[in-house]
């Protein structure tokens, strides 16, 4: 479960980096002006919060894996982390339109892999919580 945890920190710290290119990439500057102050802020202030939130979980699962594996507030953790990442696995199926990425070769490579990649996070802490 080490090796599983690092691969899952280490991505999670790359997905929260990958947030740095967010605004340029999905062109907010031109999407998000005919929003509210209000709204604009928010989306872009809850991205920050949202990439802050992955890279911490992202550096807890390299640096204190062995917490999470043996210690109760570590299962504790585990547990929230399966509840979250198997809802974020719902919502990758259900949430989004296919119109985002169907019939489209990039969009429906990245919709498969981000599938996988929230089902195998669940996947790991579910068994960390059900081994400790």
């Amino acid at each position: 479960m080490e090796l599983h945890l690092q691969i899952i920190g280490i991505t999670l710290i790359a997905l929260a980096l990958v947030h740095i290119i967010f605004p340029k990439y999905f062109k907010w500057k031109e999407d998000l002006k005919p929003l509210s102050l209000v709204n604009r802020q928010m989306m872009q202030v809850h991205t920050f919060f949202i990439a802050l939130t992955v890279l911490s979980v992202g550096v807890l699962c390299v640096f204190h894996y062995n917490a999470i594996i043996n210690t109760s507030l570590g299962n504790d953790i585990a547990l929230g982390l399966a509840v979250f990442w198997g809802i974020r696995f719902l919502f990758q199926l259900f949430a989004y339109s296919p119109k985002l990425w169907k019939g489209k070769f990039f969009e429906t490579i990245v919709h498969i892999v981000f599938s996988f990649l929230w089902m195998y996070f669940t996947i790991v802490f579910l068994l960390i919580f059900m081994e400790y």
